[in-house]
């Protein structure tokens, strides 16, 4: 399974049109932020200090959560191709491929996540935000892991359905788009109806977004609500999606971590069995 791994990741990272389609959501993120979201935000927030490095900080949050998708593109190609029969055919075991293809999908979510870090703490400095601390970075390099466990997971369940690029280009649209407003990555959570913040708060994927706001937004919290009121402070952690409440009650970190493990673990165990269950169709 190494193998195939090693060589999923080359043809990924070989193509070029691959990665950037990768890097799209976060790329229209940081457009949608810098040309409309931000002044429209930032209006409200007058009353701090310092608004931009909040906004700044909850706009990379959002942003470093929606790379996963893109990284399934090689086995779509494989099965478009007929390439995956050759596969078939070896003394590998058909869950062996389809657990190469889940792995190649994990690990290229991670280094995108990665890169996307990488980038958005460049902004933020040359935008005089805060640069994170050692402890921080190792704190969000974990959080990077849990997130693309879960978010690969659900990507992988999605693309086992799939056959050709086709599909495949049009799956990755629809999804990354609707993902991007489940998590909050668009418009802040507060300012969606209230079903809609029911159902942002019950997507597994959100809770990732909780987990890098806490960590991406502490210094833009510390610097702009030290002379704040604490009822104004749970307003806003509230509104951008820092906390979420349930039936009056703020959950703690745990609860969002077990939520992403659980994603993770159901859905691989489901991308599996599909995987599985489709090759042996062939």
């Amino acid at each position: 399974m190494s193998a195939m791994v090693k060589r999923n990741l080359k043809i990924y990272f070989r193509d070029k049109a691959s990665v950037f389609f990768s890097m799209l959501s976060v790329i229209i993120i940081f457009a949608l932020y810098i040309l409309f979201i931000g002044d429209s935000v930032n209006s409200g927030l007058k009353f701090l200090p310092h608004p931009n490095r909040l906004m700044r900080a909850w706009m990379l949050a959002s942003a470093s959560i929606t790379t996963s998708l893109g990284a399934y593109g090689v086995m779509i190609s494989d099965r478009e191709n007929k390439a995956i029969k050759d596969f078939y055919s070896s003394p590998v075991s058909r869950r062996q491929v389809a657990g190469g293809y889940i792995v190649t999908g994990f690990i290229i979510s991670i280094i995108m996540s990665i890169f996307t870090l990488i980038f958005g703490e460049i902004y933020l400095g040359l935008a005089g935000g805060a640069v994170l601390d050692i402890e921080t970075l190792l704190k969000l390099f974990a959080v990077i892991v849990l997130s693309s466990f879960a978010s690969s997971a659900i990507a992988s369940f999605i693309i086992s359905f799939l056959k050709t690029n086709s599909s495949y280009s049009a799956a990755s649209t629809i999804v990354g788009t609707l993902i991007g407003f489940l998590v909050g990555a668009y418009i802040p959570i507060g300012s969606l109806p209230d079903n809609v913040q029911w159902l942002v708060k019950y997507f597994p994927c959100a809770h990732s977004a909780v987990l890098y706001r806490q960590l991406l937004m502490k210094p833009a919290i510390k610097a702009n609500f030290a002379n704040q009121p604490a009822s104004v402070l749970k307003e806003i952690k509230e509104m951008f999606g820092i906390v979420f409440v349930y039936d009056g009650h703020t959950a703690p970190a745990w609860v969002s971590v077990a939520v992403l493990l659980v994603t993770g673990v159901v859905f691989y165990l489901l991308a599996v069995l599909v995987m599985t269950w489709k090759q042996n169709e062939i």
